[in-house]
């Protein structure tokens, strides 16, 4: 078995970019690598291979690696739904929800399963890099730690230690975690990284020199600023951003328990597209073209979140403008009638009132669903995943997503996570199906502007999307945010309630 070990001075420090710089670095020299978290905590979760769940960071890694991201990679992931509570995730499958206090009686339980897969990882590569979970500097935790020191002292991995100088104390970082750890933990440390530096290292050299002095480690190197990190997905919703410039105005409501955020990069990288992630008090601005509600790890939380936010309220009066609304998952799951949770699988037992602006109902089950979906939406292969336990049934479940899985038509047909990375369909259909520009210059007509104008805006839709529009007999109006999926947009004659363009993009 051969592994090393990249722990932190702290949070957000870069591990996970680091492990999979390191994994692509060692691929590319011919050897065959794996990445591996004992412990990770995020809402941030990917479907794996074998049918379970793991951490983004660690399925960007195994794509490093070249390979299929698998539960061995990240055993124990755990996924916070209130403030002091969250859902175990061992090899891949929810087996506990546990307090901050309780959860520490589980570790020596979930140890064997973490040495386990480590073993098992070992066993088909030639090297295993490891990426350890906030601190080791966290002392209060080192009692039957499975993240830092306690795996790497019962595997007997060696650690390398990174340090951020980009937040500032870099020397202290390192030397003062040192100073704090156990004699026989600061043994396992072999050197340690200065990572995210800014302009040239060699005016840290004073720096790196007083490191090495006080702690008598070797030092491995300073690791450049990476500018392109933001383009990859990120695993802390500490990490959520907005995109700057003008263009179609997409809102996202930042939800306490947000999950699966980085469905959202696409739209971050996309030029024409404004994302504007609305932080808490916050009202939904008057000129958002389309409002998302993500995903989250707890959706009757985050429901009773968006309306204690006043959102709710936003959201009617953004809808009667005209105004459009995107769900995804546990978002898509907030616009229906009813969610109905008759075990308290997803909080306490009981019935709540949805948003109301799709006509479905939400059944909340204890079973998770976990699985890939493959399909074409609009001539163009799309993929996605789902991870919900709730089941979703109604007149409206016809809406959904473009495609439904092979020979399961009759099933209700989810918006999937991961769908809007497929940017051929992204392009097509986000929304509406016609250029960026075009569907502003329509959303600003629509809005109130007078049914003349609209019905030319229609005209301009149809033209730009190389479709013939509805030939300005009627005004468009946006028919109630037709949501969800990679589909945005369904328009009605505001006369004769024939429709102009429906979800696929296609005129009639």
């Amino acid at each position: 078995m051969v592994a090393v070990m990249i722990q932190g001075t702290g949070s957000n420090v870069g591990k996970s970019m680091l492990v999979a710089g390191l994994c692509r670095a060692v691929v590319r020299r011919g050897l065959s690598v794996a990445p591996f978290k004992p412990q990770n905590m995020s809402n941030n979760a990917a479907v794996t291979a074998d049918g379970g769940e793991i951490g983004r960071a660690q399925a960007l890694q195994a794509r490093a690696c070249g390979l299929e991201p698998h539960t061995d990679m990240n055993p124990v992931l755990l996924k916070p739904e209130t403030d002091r509570g969250a859902q175990v995730i061992l090899h891949g499958r929810a087996i506990a929800r546990a307090e901050a206090r309780d959860y520490q009686g589980l570790k020596p339980r979930l140890l064997g399963g973490v040495l386990d897969s480590f073993a098992r990882l070992s066993a088909a590569h030639d090297l295993i890099i490891v990426e350890g979970a906030g601190s080791p500097a966290e002392v209060n935790l080192r009692p039957r730690d499975i993240a830092n020191m306690g795996f790497a002292r019962a595997a007997g991995v060696p650690v390398v230690l990174a340090g951020d100088i980009d937040r500032g104390g870099v020397i202290a970082q390192i030397v003062g975690t040192q100073a704090v750890i156990d004699a026989d933990d600061a043994a396992m440390i072999r050197g340690f990284l200065v990572n995210k530096f800014r302009g040239d290292p060699r005016l840290f050299d004073d720096g790196y020199r007083m490191i090495e002095a006080r702690t008598g480690w070797r030092g491995f190197g300073v690791v450049p600023w990476f500018a392109d990190a933001h383009r990859l997905p990120a695993e802390d919703a500490v990490d959520l951003r907005a995109s700057r410039g003008s263009g179609l105005h997409v809102v996202c409501l930042t939800l306490s328990r947000i999950a699966n955020f980085d469905d959202l990069d696409p739209l971050a990288a996309e030029p024409g597209v404004r994302l504007t992630m609305l932080v808490p008090g916050q009202a939904i601005p008057g000129d958002a073209d389309l409002v998302i509600l993500p995903g989250t790890k707890s959706t009757l939380g985050d429901l009773a979140f968006l309306r204690a936010q006043g959102w709710g309220i936003d959201l009617a009066a953004h809808h009667r403008r005209g105004g459009h609304v995107l769900g995804i998952c546990g978002g898509y799951q907030m616009l229906g009638r009813v969610i109905d949770d008759p075990s308290g699988a997803d909080g306490v037992a009981g019935q709540v009132a949805g948003l109301g602006l799709l006509d479905v109902t939400t059944v909340m089950a204890s079973d998770k669903r976990l699985t890939r979906v493959t399909g074409t939406a609009l001539g163009q292969p799309v993929s996605g995943y789902e991870i919900h336990m709730g089941r979703t049934s109604g007149p409206d479940c016809a809406r959904l997503c473009p495609c439904p899985r092979p020979g399961r038509r009759d099933q209700p047909r989810w918006p999937r996570h991961g769908q809007l990375s497929a940017r051929a369909v992204f392009r097509r259909c986000v929304p509406g199906g016609v250029p960026v520009a075009a569907w502003r210059d329509l959303a600003g007509r629509v809005r109130g502007r007078g049914r003349r104008r609209a019905g030319r805006a229609g005209r301009s839709l149809g033209g730009a999307s190389g479709r013939r529009g509805h030939a300005g007999r009627c005004a468009l109006i946006v028919n109630r945010a037709c949501v969800v999926g990679v589909r945005a947009v369904h328009m009605r004659c505001s006369r004769c309630d024939r429709v102009v363009l429906d979800e696929t993009g296609s005129s009639r």
